[in-house]
């Protein structure tokens, strides 16, 4: 599973990274998106690669997404009451540890695919630069850190 955040606006973008970026969600700064990893998402990420930061999402990470920013129809916060009701997991952390390994999803659970985090605490290292530069944009391995900052 991949987590893709926006860190770019999308003045002066080409059509067809606007419409990529439309197709993976990411309508806003700020905001991320959990995919599964496939070829047909890994070709949009490296289509959007100037745009975002992506990476390998961990179970802890996800649960702290679901937990501080998992919103249902309604923006109704998600609760552990609410995910023992409409799945078969008692616990956050267990939907969440389903969902990484490929268990269940979260349409299942009926959450929003798209969550809106703060911008990051003590703020980015640079939205023009790649990770290898001492920016943020591109391939992190610990994406954990980055959602951590803006949770």
């Amino acid at each position: 599973m991949y987590a893709i955040v926006r860190l770019r606006g999308s003045v002066n973008t080409k059509p067809e990274i606007k419409d990529t970026l439309d197709m993976l969600r990411l309508h806003r700064i700020n905001h991320c998106v959990v995919v599964p990893d496939n070829p047909h998402n890994r070709g949009m990420i490296q289509k959007v690669k100037d745009y975002v930061a992506w990476g390998e999402i961990d179970e802890i990470a996800l649960a702290t997404i679901l937990e501080m920013r998992g919103r249902l129809n309604g923006n109704k916060r998600l609760t552990d009451q609410l995910i023992k009701e409409t799945t078969s997991y008692g616990t956050i952390k267990e939907f969440a540890s389903a969902v990484s390994s490929g268990g269940a999803s979260l349409k299942d659970a009926g959450i929003k695919p798209v969550f809106r985090l703060h911008p990051p605490r003590k703020g980015h290292r640079g939205t023009k630069k790649t990770v290898k530069e001492g920016g943020e944009l591109g391939y992190h391995e610990s994406i954990s850190d980055l959602i951590w900052k803006m949770r």
